[in-house]
């Protein structure tokens, strides 16, 4: 089996930038940093309030990487919301990550609940994939909405992992993982491939080798914590080395 790619997610970099009002941190220069650091992957996520990555950022970060790293995938996580959707459909990344959104979160926290809300999807997925668009829908990790996500026409779950890495060294921990391994194993029973993200880092990430199914981790906010530390070059190069 291959190894999972990783793919960064660089939305913090976005926040950190906005924050001044000018064009630092350059958001296509980190591209490149976690890009020859050995990202085969890079995420954003655009959202509506555009408080980290801008609607229009998403043009220009798709050129970016489709002219000089024709080998990285990009992935645009965003809700079903008929503006980002045609945005999405107007750059044509390799994935598209479709994550429900409640009002006020600061985070996202919580994935859909299929097979109740398959049907609302479906004809965005349909619409994307018939672009050439690769759909992956986020999911909690409960065996149940896994196995029933094929409703909504998806390639992909994208497992939340967001209780899996609060209980990492817990007396939680066990259960927590156990449902992430579970709810991955519907997945693949299901005829789905898997990705997985949320607060995962260089340790808790340890826990997930040989997860069934997966194929990629979207990791953000933990890369530019631990580069605070380190530097962005090594803190994915930690992550690499962990897959």
């Amino acid at each position: 089996m291959s190894r999972p790619r990783l793919s960064v997610n660089v939305n913090k970099i976005a926040l950190l930038r906005n924050s001044r009002g000018r064009n630092v941190p350059d958001l296509l220069q980190a591209i490149d940093v976690v890009v020859a650091a050995g990202a085969s992957g890079v995420t954003i996520h655009p959202r509506r309030d555009q408080r980290h990555i801008r609607l229009d950022d998403i043009e220009p970060v798709a050129r970016h990487v489709a002219r000089h790293h024709p080998d990285v995938e990009l992935n645009i996580e965003c809700e079903h919301h008929p503006d980002l959707l045609e945005r999405v459909l107007a750059v044509r990344p390799h994935q598209c990550t479709l994550v429900p959104v409640r009002p006020g979160e600061v985070t996202s926290d919580h994935g859909y609940l299929f097979p109740d809300e398959g049907p609302a999807l479906r004809p965005d997925v349909e619409r994307l994939r018939a672009a050439g668009i690769r759909v992956s829908v986020f999911v909690d990790c409960e065996p149940a909405l896994a196995a029933a996500a094929p409703a909504c026409g998806a390639d992909r779950v994208e497992l939340y992992t967001g209780p899996y890495a609060w209980a990492w060294g817990t007396p939680g921990h066990a259960a927590a993982r156990a449902a992430v391994f579970a709810t991955a194993q519907a997945a693949v029973d299901a005829g789905l491939e898997v990705n997985a993200g949320h607060d995962l880092d260089r340790h808790n990430l340890e826990g997930l080798r040989g997860l069934p199914g997966l194929q990629e981790v979207s990791i953000g906010h933990a890369v530019i914590v631990r580069a605070l530390e380190v530097g962005l070059t090594r803190a994915v190069q930690e992550l690499l080395a962990v897959l």
